[in-house]
């Protein structure tokens, strides 16, 4: 098993624990993620979400599985199961992560998910019918950026 395989399993297996410290260390100093909803985000903002879904989830179970590491980049599937809390709905979100490596820690983090798919279980039927249009995407992400841009600054 590679050094950065090895990272990836310590990365999720502390998701599953909800161990958002460890979770954190394996960051790059200058680490960046993106995902559908949180977009563009730097080292400090990356480790400040991944708290505050973690601190928050009240009954989150994942999974991950087909890690593949290539050189300096690797990939991993893994799954989410929670209770999405601004509307009590259940979500069971599958994402495809990529990563890059730098000085054995992750660089590049970006999660591909579908959105709509997310939107129909976590917003119900407004999901549904306007989850793939750009207006209700802004505001999910524009929500997203909201809370975290709040939890970051330690408002309540």
């Amino acid at each position: 098993m590679s050094q950065h395989e090895d990272l990836i399993r310590q990365f999720y297996t502390a998701f599953q624990n909800r161990d958002y410290a460890t979770m954190q260390q394996c960051y790059h100093p200058q680490a960046t993620f993106q995902d559908p909803v949180f977009q563009h985000l730097n080292a400090q903002q990356v480790k400040g979400m991944w708290q505050m879904l973690l601190t928050s989830a009240k009954d989150l179970r994942a999974s991950f599985s087909d890690i593949q590491v290539k050189g300096d980049s690797g990939t991993c599937r893994w799954e989410a199961w929670y209770t999405f809390s601004k509307t009590g709905r259940p979500v069971h979100n599958i994402i495809q992560a990529t990563f890059e490596f730098k000085d054995g820690k992750i660089y590049r983090h970006h999660d591909a998910f579908n959105l709509w798919r997310w939107s129909r279980q976590a917003l119900g039927v407004s999901g549904l019918l306007l989850g793939w249009s750009p207006m209700v995407r802004n505001t999910i992400r524009k929500s997203a950026t909201y809370s975290l841009s709040k939890f970051m600054s330690g408002e309540k």
